[in-house]
């Protein structure tokens, strides 16, 4: 719910369909809820109508509690893998963002986003913007596109990134991160495409060892009041050395600022 508040908000000017999509899979249920089912209906439809109801309750409450005329909910029950359902939902509905929530650090395991986060961000087509769910929306006055990569970007790969920023009138900061491997220094192919779609961005380039990577992109963010994290999705062994379980350190440092992955697609 968080996750939908915030984006109601984020896109309150906009013309926008929000498709409210809700996954179940046969192995969540167990033999107990199999019994409490009658003869005459199936386990299928009595999962699928408790969670259409759901859904249509949420529905309900989103246009009393913001009563915008732009926006138009549409709420979508299936029953599939998960990350082939969100896929499928995407590419049928020209889908231009995923939205979900994230439950931060989970405790002692350290892990930053949850599994299915993870997966959506890893193997879902469209891009993909978590909200932790301690992040109310507020302004996104400073964003910072982070990277390690060497290839050419265009206002393809970056167009949420771009409509983001022109959104919220948000000042852009382009960190160039580089492990014992590379040299931060050496890529800045892509000024003239920052300077082109972006006012004044401001660079700022770190060598780093791979182990503390995640803590210099943690400090980055609070030292620079940074309101919301970016970062191209085809640098899946860099998402993965900040965001997955750290190897080497110990800490409880939980994601709050939202976080959006574009796809080189």
């Amino acid at each position: 719910m968080n996750s939908i508040d915030f984006a109601a908000i984020l896109f309150k000017d906009i013309e926008c369909d929000f498709y409210l999509l809700n996954v179940q899979k046969a192995s969540s249920f167990i033999s107990d809820d199999m019994m409490i089912v009658s003869s005459s209906t199936t386990i299928y439809n009595t999962i699928i109508d408790a969670a259409k109801k759901s859904l249509s309750n949420i529905v309900s409450k989103l246009k009393k509690c913001y009563k915008n005329d732009k926006h138009h909910f549409h709420s979508m029950v299936d029953y599939d893998n998960f990350i082939d359902s969100i896929n499928q939902v995407s590419e049928k509905n020209q889908v231009d963002l995923i939205i979900m929530g994230t439950k931060g650090a989970s405790g002692l395991q350290k892990v930053i986003f949850g599994s299915n986060t993870v997966r959506v961000i890893q193997r879902c087509k469209a891009p993909v913007f978590a909200i932790p769910d301690n992040c109310v929306f507020t302004n996104l006055n400073k964003v910072v596109f982070i990277t390690n990569s060497t290839t050419s970007f265009n206002s393809v790969h970056l167009k949420p990134l771009i409509d983001l920023v022109a959104l919220n009138d948000s000042k852009l900061h382009v960190l160039h991160i580089a492990d014992e491997n590379h040299l931060a220094h050496k890529q800045s192919d892509n000024i003239d495409f920052f300077s082109s779609h972006f006012v004044n961005p401001i660079h700022d380039y770190i060598d780093v060892k791979a182990k503390d990577m995640y803590n210099v992109v943690h400090k980055y963010v609070i030292r620079n009041n940074i309101k919301v994290l970016c970062m191209i999705g085809e640098e899946h062994s860099f998402i993965e050395r900040l965001f997955n379980k750290h190897l080497v350190e110990t800490f409880a440092f939980s994601i709050d600022v939202p976080f959006l992955v574009m796809k080189n697609n």
